[in-house]
């Protein structure tokens, strides 16, 4: 006989499934991607609030699709303890500005938003119909992995200082973060504008790295995504 307990938690999991299943999930993810890349990064060099509600918002999508995906249970766990030790660090590094602390939380920034891909591709490339929610994974994937490289490009500036020169240098941590992250979408579209350019070995490294996955990966998801589409009716 099932323990109340256990009939709980089906039932949130259920819950979860379809909240995932229909589009409200993705659509919620992309909303909360959007407002962080066009209107908190850039702005929050002027004071603009609201980088911690949008990132509570991901925190909690991202912890409710990790239990709706089929995986491990161990598997499962270890990501929402990294994800939230993530959420956490990054937080606390915002009332302790030292360096050390910045480094910490670049890098679980970095880990954290590849985790978060992995996530919205498990929930993307479910079984199922192509719907607009899979469109919305892929805007969803393509931003974190904009996120993710704008992480690692602010943890090289923060242990090899000056690997990145600017027409205007930051003046502090919010102003990089600001900088790095219009940098990472520039290179990840690869407009490259010019004014922000990457000289250590390292860092051009990266640079070459997401402008090689920026032209790759919306291709590649096309593809699946199309793939997944005609599976049907080769089938029939």
């Amino acid at each position: 006989m099932n323990s109340p307990h256990r009939i709980h938690t089906a039932d949130l999991r259920l819950q979860m499934s379809n909240f995932w299943s229909g589009d409200l999930g993705l659509t919620l993810v992309t909303i909360s991607l959007a407002a962080l890349i066009f209107i908190i990064y850039p702005l929050q060099v002027a004071g603009l609030p609201g980088r911690f509600f949008f990132d509570l918002i991901m925190l909690v999508l991202m912890i409710s699709g990790a239990l709706t995906v089929r995986q491990g249970r161990l598997t499962t766990v270890f990501m929402i303890v990294i994800v939230v030790m993530g959420a956490v660090v990054l937080w606390f590094s915002w009332f302790t500005s030292t360096l050390f602390t910045h480094k910490l939380a670049s890098f679980f920034s970095v880990v954290t938003s590849l985790l978060y891909v992995r996530i919205v591709l498990h929930i993307m490339f479910r079984s199922g119909q192509v719907t607009w929610s899979r469109l919305q994974g892929g805007v969803c994937a393509y931003l974190l992995i904009g996120l993710a490289w704008a992480s690692a490009y602010e943890l090289i500036e923060l242990f090899y200082s000056h690997s990145f020169h600017f027409v205007s240098p930051p003046a502090d941590m919010n102003q990089l973060t600001s900088k790095l992250v219009y940098f990472s979408f520039a290179t990840l579209t690869t407009v490259g504008f010019g004014d922000v350019t990457p000289l250590h070995p390292a860092a051009r490294s990266l640079a070459i790295g997401e402008a090689i996955v920026g032209q790759l990966l919306p291709a590649i998801l096309i593809a699946t995504l199309v793939s997944m589409a005609l599976q049907p009716h080769s089938k029939s």
